[in-house]
């Protein structure tokens, strides 16, 4: 289920697995909150945890825990003000009608629990992206989000026409063996000292395909690419 990467006596991080919800569902204590507090709990490595963002339930990779009040407080301003650096990696077998960009836009609810791009700009989801050729006749997204909607990552690839491989509601004809989104990194500076987490997914037959091992990598620092505007 998931996997603790780091800790300091302020903030944990997991490599959570795909196919897991961040909350509890019909079984109490089922969700990746839950159970990383338990285990932290029982490890005596604190007594209190707090969330500070999530991911889907289909997505893998990288997630941030609080081990107390104060950096709670701490990295929600860090959210707030976008100075947490999130990247992810995804996959799509379909032809985007860019290829690396920009994708901007208010989302809206639509149909099915899902969500749609808007073309109005008022309070706008933003997402960077760059896209590579890869084994399959597929393409590897690495992106870059700069807000936190709900649905962003998902709605912005099918935005143009690149639904994610296995994401049971924007790409439901789609057969793959988990919905191909990870979130591959973290960056970001707590109380002066600068943290940086990379961690490639080692579940799904794509990921785990030579073509993409190797795209990685040129991509294992992000921050420092020349991303489009």
């Amino acid at each position: 289920m998931f996997k603790i990467i780091t800790q300091t006596d302020d903030f944990v991080v997991v490599a959570k697995s795909a196919g897991i919800n961040f909350h509890d569902e019909e079984l109490q204590g089922s969700g990746l909150f839950s159970q990383v507090k338990k285990q932290m709990i029982k490890q005596a490595d604190t007594t209190e945890l707090y969330p500070i963002h999530r991911l889907d339930k289909m997505t893998s990779g990288l997630i941030l825990f609080a081990k107390n009040i104060k950096s709670a407080q701490v990295f929600g301003k860090l959210f707030e003000e976008h100075h947490v650096e999130k990247y992810y990696l995804a996959i799509s077998d379909k032809k985007p009608t860019k290829k690396q960009g920009l994708i901007k836009g208010d989302m809206a609810k639509s149909r099915r629990g899902m969500f749609k791009l808007l073309r109005t700009m008022n309070n706008p989801a933003i997402t960077q992206f760059f896209s590579y050729p890869v084994a399959n006749k597929q393409r590897l997204y690495l992106l870059r989000p700069h807000s936190g909607k709900t649905h962003q990552l998902r709605v912005a690839l099918s935005s143009i026409g690149a639904p994610i491989l296995g994401d049971p509601l924007y790409n439901s004809n789609s057969v793959a063996d988990r919905g191909y989104l990870h979130a591959y990194a973290l960056r970001f500076s707590f109380l002066g000292t600068m943290y940086q987490f990379i961690l490639p997914s080692d579940e799904g037959e794509y990921y785990l395909s030579q073509s993409v091992k190797d795209k990685l990598v040129e991509l294992d620092q992000p921050w420092l690419l020349n991303w489009p505007k």
